[in-house]
This record gives C-alpha cells, sequence and structure tokens, in this order.
C-alpha cells in the first residue's frame, strides 16, 4: 500500500502547506462503526479504497502530530511526509477487533516516523552526544513555561532537572528557533474537527531513549565484531555456532564432531573465548 495507489494529496502536490491543510480538514472524520466498516474490508480483502478513506480521515492527525515539532528547525511538509508514512504503516496493520480506535493505534506509528526523520536530518543530534545533552534537545521546548526567552532562574531550573549546564540549556534554546503552534482548537476550526491535543496523550518512547538505545546497540555490535575479530579461527567458528544464530545453534556434539575433539574440549574452548570476548568488550566500553 502507497502513497500513489491510495492516491491522496501531498503538501506538495497541492501547491502550498496551507492549501494542503485546508484540503486534509475538509475530509470527513469516520464514526466509530465507519471505521470498524472500512477497517474489515481492508483487513478480510484489502479493500484499497476503504484504507484510503481511513487514510484521508487521519490526515489532519499527521499535520496536528507536525506542529509538536516544528521547533526542531525542520520544514513542517516534510515532517507530514513522514509522518503520512507512519499513518499508511498503521493502516495496513489496523485490526478493529482489536477494539482500539484507528487514531489511538496510528499515533504511534506517525511520531515514530518523524522521530526518525529528526535523528536522521538535524544536525543538532550530532552535537547532543551525551544523554543528558539529548534529553535537553527532545525536552526543552515542553518545559519552557512560556514562548518569551528563558531567564536566568528557568534556565537554571531547567539544567537542574536534566542534569546539564545553563549555558547548554540557554545554547539550546537560542538554536531550536522555531514557533509552537496551538494544538487546541481555535474559533476558526472546523467546529466538527477534534481537538488535536486530545490525540497527543502518546506513552510511546522518549525519542532521547531511542537515541540513547540505538548507539547503546551501535557500540555492542561494533564491540562484538571487535572481539570476534580478536579470537582463533576455531574459536570464533564455536561462538558464531553457539551464540549468535537466530536460531538452530550448534551442539557441543556437533562441533566436536566437526573438528575431531570431545564435547568436553569444545566446552572448554567455548568458555575461554567467551571470556575472551567479555575483556575486549570491557576495554572498548
Amino acid at each position: 500500500m502507497t502513497g500513489t495507489a491510495l492516491a491522496f494529496p501531498t503538501p506538495t502536490s497541492l501547491g502550498s502547506l496551507d492549501h494542503y491543510i485546508q484540503a486534509v480538514n475538509r475530509f470527513p472524520l469516520l464514526t466509530a462503526e465507519q471505521e470498524a466498516d472500512l477497517g474489515r474490508r481492508w483487513r478480510d480483502s484489502e479493500d484499497v479504497d476503504a484504507a484510503r478513506q481511513l487514510v484521508l480521515s487521519h490526515l489532519r492527525l499527521v499535520v496536528a502530530v507536525s506542529r509538536k515539532y516544528q521547533g526542531y528547525g525542520l520544514p513542517q511538509a516534510d515532517l507530514i511526509q513522514e509522518g503520512n508514512v507512519g499513518l499508511m504503516k498503521a493502516v495496513r496493520r489496523f485490526d478493529p477487533s482489536h477494539g482500539v480506535r484507528l487514531v489511538s493505534f496510528a499515533l504511534h506509528w506517525i511520531k515514530a516516523e518523524m522521530h526518525e526523520y529528526i535523528l536522521r536530518n538535524w544536525r543538532l543530534v550530532k552535537v547532543a552526544t551525551t544523554k543528558a545533552q539529548r534529553k535537553l534537545f527532545f525536552n526543552l521546548r515542553s518545559m519552557k513555561s512560556r514562548s518569551a526567552a528563558l531567564n536566568t532562574s528557568e534556565a537554571d531550573a531547567i539544567a537542574g532537572e536534566l542534569g546539564v549546564k545553563r549555558e547548554e540549556v540557554l545554547e539550546m534554546e537560542t538554536r531550536m528557533s522555531g514557533q509552537d503552534l496551538s494544538l487546541d482548537p481555535t474559533p476558526a476550526d472546523d467546529e466538527s474537527s477534534v481537538s488535536p491535543i486530545a490525540w497527543l496523550a502518546d506513552e510511546s518512547e522518549d525519542p532521547s531513549e531511542r537515541l540513547e538505545r540505538r548507539q547503546i546497540e551501535t557500540r555492542r555490535s561494533d564491540g562484538l565484531r571487535a572481539a570476534l575479530s580478536r579470537l582463533d579461527e576455531r574459536s570464533r567458528r564455536i561462538i558464531e555456532a553457539r551464540w549468535l544464530r537466530e536460531d538452530d545453534a550448534a551442539t557441543l556434539q556437533q562441533l566436536a564432531d566437526e573438528y575431531g575433539i570431545s564435547a568436553e574440549r569444545i566446552r572448554q574452548l567455548e568458555s575461554k573465548a567467551l571470556k575472551q570476548m567479555r575483556g575486549a568488550m570491557a576495554e572498548a566500553a
């Protein structure tokens, strides 16, 4: 299921972002019954028109979520494009029999795609190298109590809570220029619209934690490769066959038969190799 196949508007296809937002706000919201019926049609028959209606009715949700990330200095149109990808992934996996509305299910996928886009493209992420700095990057805007620039006492309070220096808070604020737009409905909004703020009560993973986990996984992977490279060929083969296969790990006896030695000798070699690897990975940490 792709955007082309579903043929829905994009921020670039309508000439301007304002025209796009106006267009998606005109798509009607679905009742729970309509949504469930469309979800069943897509799940049971892969009815593309049903999937298209599910996507169209939730494009305004993507716009609402994109506003939360405008302060990162990235084009809102690009954030929306990424969020739409997440929305399509959610629709593809949507099963109304679980009793959950699509808006709740889709929110995770929309935000995940936007987070990935920010992590890939915003240069400040590369500057924020410590866990505290990454947490500052993703939380400063939500911690500010007002839209004006921080004063010294406010900067000190945020610095203390996040474990960074006041200067880092003020520098981050300066570089994170951008306007926060309210997610609450305004008098100009269509009366049938639902307040976007109601869509943002999400308990999904903090993006700073996502980045932290990714970097830890990368270090572990690099450390594992380095540790394996220090082993002799036979020991490396034993570790790979016993520990690094996703399934069908080799038994001690199978390796013993392969090398013409006892299973006990294989166990000794395995134990020695694991000890060497732990030491190598500890050095690299």
